[in-house]
C-alpha cells in the first residue's frame, strides 16, 4: 500500500534530516509532500500608512529584503529536498512541493493539511532554541498533541 506522507519542511537541518530519514527507511512508491508554512510578510511590506511609527517606516525596506531572502532560502531548500528524494528513486510526480501562508498557526496548519488525506506526518524534532522551546513549545510537540488518527514521525 502506498502512503501519502507529509513532511513539515523549513530550511533547517532538522527538516533535511527528516527528508534523509524518508530516503533511508521508506519505500519509493510513497507519495511525498514537502509542506512549508510561510509568514504573511507581504502585508507588512505593502503597508503605507501614516500611522506607522517612523522607526518601522525607516526599516521597512530592510525588513522586506530580509523576508525575500528568507523565502529564497526556503525555496532553495525545498528544491534540494525534492531532488534528493527523486535521486533516491521516488517518482518525480510523487514528490510535491506545497507552500501556504500561515492561517491559524504553523502546527495547526500542518495538522489541517495532514487531515486532507495523509497517512503520516514527518517532522524534525527541533527548530527553536532551548529557551524558546521551553516557553513556546515546539512545533513538533504541538503537531503531535493536535493530530488525531494520523501517524507522526518525529525525526531527531
Amino acid at each position: 500500500m502506498d502512503n501519502k506522507i507529509l513532511i513539515a519542511f523549513d530550511d533547517s537541518e532538522n527538516a533535511m534530516r527528516a527528508v534523509e530519514y524518508i530516503v533511508n527507511f521508506f519505500d519509493t512508491h510513497n507519495k511525498i509532500t514537502l509542506f512549508n508554512i510561510t509568514q504573511d510578510s507581504a502585508t507588512l511590506c505593502d503597508m503605507n500608512s501614516p500611522e506607522l511609527t517612523p522607526y518601522f517606516k525607516s526599516q521597512q525596506t530592510s525588513f522586506c529584503t530580509l523576508e525575500d531572502k528568507k523565502k529564497s532560502l526556503v525555496n532553495s531548500a525545498l528544491k534540494k529536498a525534492q531532488k534528493k528524494l527523486i535521486a533516491a528513486g521516488f517518482e518525480e510526480k510523487n514528490v510535491i512541493i506545497k507552500t501556504q501562508i500561515k492561517k491559524k498557526g504553523v502546527a495547526r496548519d500542518i495538522v489541517k493539511e495532514a487531515e486532507s488525506g495523509y497517512n503520516t506526518i514527518v517532522i524534525g524534532r527541533r527548530g527553536l532554541s532551548g529557551i524558546k522551546e521551553f516557553i513556546m513549545g515546539s512545533i513538533s510537540q504541538k503537531v503531535f498533541n493536535l493530530v488525531k488518527d494520523i501517524s507522526v514521525l518525529v525525526v531527531n
